[in-house]
């Protein structure tokens, strides 16, 4: 079992792909997870010309690259959020339209639908993305927040979604959320309440990704024992925390990239995560997808982590054993 290690595109998408893959495979990457931002994987393009994907392919295979894995992670995002001017520097013209918020909702949740065909065009069977949330904002319980609101924010999750995850059961591809703070779904109680309101559907799964749980206080392994039969796609991320008696855990309103915050982002091997025991804990699940590298290290050139994080996840992949490392002294 050789997990293939790729890039994840989204933090290059203002970078041509042609430019990006080239690049990616001098860096060591097996392939790409591709964005659908920047001109990565578009999916207007991909809907209304079959030559698009096919196109893609072709760009890949010229730098001898794989991709397993799609992200819709922006447009994903607007599903469920109440909409705002943050919004508008990430979506699509055609999505954002007017800004209104329950257009710019309806428009989100078609656009996964075609993401997923899309994908089952390109040949691809998971779609990486966001959610969204109603409901991130009420986190502080002050004022005072009913349970009947936090019951309508799951209900509103599964309403939007249902049909969304309709269409990804008719293409037979997969959605792994990426658990994460903002989404419906950022620690372990909480990803187990978006499955409970969706009926645990089998469409809807995770791309695992330790950062955002570690600074949380979450143990990432015990994400991977909880979820097993959820891990669609995994992406390697380190961070580190930082809490130095005048930072806090919430940021601060602090900027990424910024030494007075209290957590931030790392390039793989520089940050708290122990990717050794995510790895032996993969192999428990018997999990054999890619290991997509997702760079975001504020204070670090970008390609130099690129390059050190492949090297990094290449040397800490294992596979496991076959065979009891004591079966030589049993009964023969």
């Amino acid at each position: 079992m050789s997990r293939p290690v790729t890039l994840c595109t989204g933090q290059w998408a203002d970078l041509p792909l042609d430019d990006l893959a080239r690049k990616s495979r001098e860096f060591g990457f097996d392939g790409l997870e591709l964005a659908c931002w920047g001109d990565h994987f578009e999916v207007d393009k991909a809907m209304a010309d079959e030559s698009y994907v096919k196109e893609k392919r072709e760009l890949l295979e010229r730098h001898d690259l794989q991709c397993l894995a799609i992200s819709a992670h922006l447009v994903g995002q607007a599903v469920c959020d109440p909409i705002d001017e943050r919004h508008k520097s990430i979506l699509p013209d055609y999505i954002w339209g007017d800004g209104d918020s329950a257009g710019v909702n309806q428009r989100a949740a078609e656009e996964i639908k075609n993401t997923a065909r899309a994908a089952q065009r390109f040949g691809v069977d998971v779609v990486n993305g966001f959610t969204g949330s109603g409901i991130w904002h009420l986190l502080y319980s002050f004022p005072p927040v009913p349970d009947s609101m936090i019951d309508k924010g799951y209900a509103d999750f599964a309403n939007a979604w249902n049909p969304i995850l309709d269409v990804f059961a008719e293409c037979g591809v997969k959605f792994a959320l990426e658990v994460h703070p903002t989404e419906i779904a950022f620690d372990i109680y909480s990803t187990k309440r978006a499955l409970d309101a969706i009926g645990h559907r089998e469409e809807f799964g995770f791309n695992f990704d330790p950062s955002h749980l570690i600074w949380q206080g979450i143990d990432p392994v015990e994400f991977i024992r909880e979820f097993g039969d959820r891990i669609y796609h995994v992406h390697m991320k380190d961070a580190i925390v930082t809490l130095d008696g005048r930072t806090g855990i919430l940021g601060s309103h602090i900027n990424f990239g910024d030494a007075r915050r209290g957590w931030d982002f790392r390039s793989l091997g520089r940050g708290g995560v122990n990717f050794e025991e995510i790895i032996r804990a993969l192999n428990d699940i018997g999990y054999s997808g890619p290991l997509s590298v997702e760079w975001e290290d504020a204070r670090m050139d970008r390609e130099q982590g690129a390059r050190e994080s492949c090297e990094f996840v290449k040397k800490i992949d294992f596979e496991p054993s076959n065979v009891a490392f004591d079966a030589a002294f049993g009964d023969s």
